[in-house]
């Protein structure tokens, strides 16, 4: 893949990013595009905090899940859209902090199915940051 044609498909993955109505109310941002790696942030608001005032499971899920299906539309064709097959996440510590950054990437490309990791870490006010959430799922362009 030229770095024109990759050109082109992170333009594409931005405007489809852009039409998510959920990542829009989380106040979710891409940071970074590369073949087969994708990482978005969202900031932890009011609107996403459970009842501990850490983020939401279902808030770290959703970015986990767009960072990776964004990663594997990055080793489609242009025209070719993605559907998540299915998910699992692993919480492993609370999202104590200002904000979540999901890390998808790509570990498996195959010509049907695409198997795909997320790493969902939390960032505090003070830039440190720490590991909130793994996530292991399969793709399918759709």
């Amino acid at each position: 893949m030229t770095d024109r044609d990759f050109a082109a498909i992170d333009a594409r993955l931005r405007a489809s990013f852009e039409a998510q109505g959920l990542m829009g109310t989380m106040g979710a941002r891409v940071d970074d595009t590369a073949p087969g790696r994708v990482t978005l942030s969202a900031p932890i608001t009011p609107a996403i905090h459970q009842q501990h005032g850490f983020a939401h499971a279902g808030a770290t899920f959703a970015l986990g899940d767009s960072a990776s299906g964004y990663a594997a539309l990055t080793m489609m064709p242009l025209g070719a859209e993605v559907l998540t097959v299915e998910m699992k996440i692993n919480l492993i510590a609370p999202a104590d902090g200002v904000r979540l950054i999901a890390t998808g990437t790509v570990a498996k490309p195959g010509r049907r199915l695409l198997i795909t990791q997320a790493t969902v870490a939390v960032e505090r006010v003070d830039g440190t940051r720490r590991d909130v959430a793994l996530l292991q799922g399969t793709m399918i362009p759709a």
